[in-house]
């Protein structure tokens, strides 16, 4: 038997021994190679603990997140998250759970997947969910692949996927990856789509249409059950977009408006962590006649026991290693649970109503390009400002000065200059009056010293950069704070 590299005397020695600055005085276990050890580090700062908690305190301070500040990104629903969810994930059942346990052993989370899906079928109206995905885009290229080959067994001979141009920038991509013919229509003078617009490019070769809902201008798609039934009489199929369900949550359902195939971010929706890359959790939902293209495992209930089925007639296979991104999935059902069905009401009810109250105090001083009602988020842009030579970016730049992320800007792509503003239900109306006030003054600044804001931000860390050599050439240098 090998003998451990770190044998318990040493770790005594460790406790018991005066400290001191000579490398050479430390115990080093006598099984860790010569090769392997050096007596310094050049350069290495001999600094006290207070110093060093002292300077990653400072840099957390230069980094803008939920637990310091708003972050009012339209798109990304980038709600608070509360801390007992991340108890939850850190049970040391869940966190510590070796995906390769046998199924008698892992009852626990497989029900705990299990249920997770009965929710979103009972909030979304669909029939049949996989947990299966890492992210939104992940869950749409599912979708897409689950449609082509559902036309594939069908032998349907459909090629075309309908998108308009108020999707999610990932939608076009997602059916291009899956094969599909892409066509982009565009949507009417009131943000939406309009059944009577879309009926002249329906013909034998449409595949199905994604739809994004609410669509990226915060508007609610409400001709869609006409817009279904177009797609569903030409033998198409109906996707929906739902990464955004924070303002239907609990009040409208998705196979209630005629989905086949609808995708759920629960890293926005359902307040887990979100942004840097990950991880996520992208859920697809179907009707019951794509059931049988799941990827798999699907979670299956036979008895008394929760199991992961992996025969399924025609699934698209496997999407993700093993159960999925657990610790994401344990955060959204304790986010489920903590809520229950009224509570789920309650968000989607504040949700709307903090973005339309900002839509209803900026509306004076920033241009709305579209006069429909949004919901969860609302678009604005910078045609007022850009009298006094003001662009979007400026005001971006310039919010931040106030300690505010700034919004996504630039986007949607059929808004020129556009401000997309979300602030989800978890902020507080007095949050939201701050927001406000700012983007008040920097509107005022625009009129009366353009120049404050275009040479903003005055601020942060770092000052202006150049986004376009920012993003070709990312040589990170470090900037000492002022």
């Amino acid at each position: 038997m090998n003998k451990p590299i770190i044998k318990e005397n040493v770790i005594m020695e460790y406790h018991t021994e005066a400290r001191s600055t000579d490398a050479q005085s430390y115990p080093v276990p006598s099984d860790i190679p010569k090769s392997y050890l050096r007596d310094d580090i050049e350069g290495m700062p001999d600094l006290s603990e207070p110093e060093v908690v002292r300077h990653f305190t400072r840099l957390s301070y230069m980094n803008h997140s939920l637990d310091s500040g708003m972050y009012p990104l339209g798109s990304c629903t980038m709600k608070y998250n509360p801390k007992l969810m991340e108890k939850a994930a850190n049970y040391d059942g869940f966190s510590l759970l070796h995906p390769l346990v046998p199924g008698h052993l892992t009852q626990g989370i497989v029900k705990l997947l299990y249920n997770t899906e009965q929710y979103l079928k009972t909030v979304t109206g669909m029939d049949a969910f996989s947990l299966q995905l890492a992210a939104g885009a992940h869950g749409e290229l599912a979708g897409m692949l689950m449609a082509a080959k559902y036309h594939k067994v069908n032998r349907t001979n459909k090629h075309t996927i309908i998108i308009p141009d108020t999707a999610h920038g990932t939608n076009p991509a997602s059916a291009a990856m899956a094969g599909f013919k892409i066509l982009n229509i565009p949507s009417g003078s009131h943000g939406m789509i309009e059944a009577d617009m879309l009926r002249p490019y329906i013909n034998d070769d449409i595949a199905g249409i994604m739809l994004t809902v609410p669509n990226t201008l915060g508007i609610f798609e409400s001709q869609i059950v006409e817009i279904a039934k177009l797609i569903h009489d030409a033998g198409g199929l109906v996707y929906i977009d739902g990464a955004n369900f924070n303002a239907l949550l609990g009040k409208a359902r998705y196979g209630d408006m005629g989905a086949d195939i609808v995708h759920l971010n629960l890293h926005k929706t359902f307040a887990t962590p979100h942004g840097s890359g990950g991880p996520g959790a992208g859920v697809i939902g179907v009707a019951s006649r794509l059931r049988e293209f799941l990827p798999v495992p699907v979670v299956a209930k036979k008895g008394s026991d929760f199991v992961l089925e992996y025969s399924v007639k025609n699934t698209i296979g496997r999407m993700i290693g093993f159960y999925g991104n657990i610790g994401i999935i344990v955060r959204a059902y304790t986010y489920m649970r903590m809520l229950g069905i009224e509570g789920a009401k309650e968000v989607s009810a504040f949700a709307t109503l903090n973005a339309n109250y900002i839509r209803a105090m900026l509306k004076d001083v920033y241009n709305l390009p579209y006069s429909t009602q949004t919901l969860h988020e609302v678009v604005f842009n910078d045609a007022y400002q850009n009298q006094n030579g003001v662009k979007t970016i400026d005001i971006a730049k310039r919010l931040m000065d106030f300690g505010f992320h700034p919004p996504t800007i630039y986007f949607p792509l059929i808004v020129h200059g556009a401000i997309m503003i979300e602030p989800t239900e978890t902020e507080s109306k007095d949050e939201i009056d701050r927001f406000i006030d700012a983007m008040k003054t920097i509107a005022e600044e625009c009129k009366t010293d353009p120049q404050v804001v275009l040479n903003a931000p005055h601020t942060t860390p770092v000052r202006r950069v150049d986004e376009v050599k920012a993003a070709r050439e990312p040589r990170l240098v470090y900037t000492k704070p002022v």
